[in-house]
């Protein structure tokens, strides 16, 4: 299995994760599971707006690097601008983990170095997966080893498609 983490912190953050879910089906990645919604406080630079998080399961037969490229691809399309590290975005799609592979290249890291560091990555990720291992842990295990302060900003929502059609 492939995990993808999803965020958004620009405009209509619910329609953005729904069309990178869409647009990831349309490019032959076959989504099995979506994880709710949760928002978010910033990290890092954190004058922007709160994101809103998920991790979704999907099945590819395609190798890392050419899930990667269509995931970057996709937040083209949808308007992604790296203007800065950290900073506001339309669309953020990140491989958590490629099948049981490690990768290290100049393109990816796989498992994703900083996931273990993350609640608004573990929470959604735990949802769907919590039982994968990671670092040597479950992912449930890295969210509960998380400091409280790191995990009270992690809200859920509720199922993407309650938020994209309460809008």
């Amino acid at each position: 299995m492939i995990y993808v983490a999803l965020g958004s912190n620009i405009g209509d953050r619910a329609r953005y994760l729904a069309e990178a879910i869409q647009a990831m089906t349309e490019t032959g990645l076959r989504v099995t599971k979506e994880s709710s919604v949760y928002e978010t406080a910033p990290v890092g630079y954190t004058d922007q707006p709160s994101f809103y998080n998920m991790v979704v399961e999907l099945e590819s037969i395609a190798p890392a690097e050419a899930v990667l490229l269509q995931l970057q691809q996709i937040e083209r399309t949808l308007g992604r601008e790296r203007l800065f590290k950290n900073g506001p975005r339309t669309i953020d799609l990140d491989i958590l983990v490629y099948k049981s592979e490690d990768i290290q290249s100049k393109q990816l890291t796989v498992p994703h170095p900083r996931m273990h560091e993350r609640a608004f990555v573990l929470a959604p990720f735990a949802e769907i997966a919590p039982s994968i291992e990671v670092k040597g842990m479950t992912v449930r295990a890295l969210l509960e080893a998380l400091p409280e302060s790191e995990r009270q900003d992690v809200v859920p929502l509720g199922p993407l498609q309650s938020l994209v059609n309460s809008v």
